[in-house]
């Protein structure tokens, strides 16, 4: 199977739509989970998140809910987002980023609609972890699960990941919840990127830059 990393934060919809669909793939990819903060990334590429332009943030929510019930899946989008994630995502590398812990979350987030970063929705966090813990679990202080999110989120960035979700493949970047097609039909034609065309566009020249001030 090939190896493939996922990086993801529990506060994008995409990525429990993809994630939703990782069933599909489980013969044909070894899928290494990498909770990362959204927010950081958009800090380091000088990007707004969809929730913070209005018309997108509309349209977004709106295209969630289609998008999920066209795949068939259970979605209700808890009271007030965008939310915290940093409670999410350290439950998720407390419990090693396991697929069962991090279904778990998502399931309790977009599936039931809990509020990940309130009082009850943090202590049910915690219990999707403890519900999952094995042997292989360690205990781990808050200050290392937050290094450990800090290096997956460096890593990110270092492999040019500028969105959640985004599947990285022998350096290729797969961004987004619609490039899961794309990405297997890379692995299955390693050669996918390098046609003339493709190394064109792939090199092409910036035509006009805008002004950002």
């Amino acid at each position: 199977m090939k190896k493939v990393d996922w990086y993801f934060d529990f506060i994008s919809p995409f990525a429990y739509l993809q994630f939703s669909q990782f069933k599909k793939f489980e013969n044909e990819l070894n899928i290494t989970i990498h909770p990362v903060v959204f927010g950081a990334l958009l800090k380091h590429w000088g990007q707004l998140g969809p929730a913070e332009i209005v018309p997108k943030r509309i349209f977004t929510y709106r295209f969630f809910k289609w998008k999920a019930d066209k795949l068939g899946i259970e979605y209700t989008m808890p009271p007030s987002h965008p939310f915290n994630p940093l409670p999410a995502l350290m439950s998720c590398i407390a419990g090693n980023s396991t697929y069962e812990v991090t279904k778990g979350i998502f399931d309790l987030i977009y599936k039931q609609g809990q509020q990940p970063d309130q009082k009850e929705g943090i202590k049910k966090l915690e219990a999707v972890v403890n519900e999952h813990k094995s042997s292989t679990h360690s205990r781990r202080e808050e200050s290392s699960l937050k290094k450990i999110l800090r290096t997956n989120t460096s890593k990110a960035i270092e492999n040019g990941v500028f969105g959640v979700p985004t599947f990285v493949v022998d350096g290729q970047v797969f961004w987004g919840g619609d490039a899961s097609d794309m990405m297997l039909d890379f692995i299955k034609n390693p050669k996918l990127f390098s046609s003339e065309e493709m190394k064109r566009i792939s090199s092409m020249p910036m035509g006009l830059i805008r002004n950002k001030s």
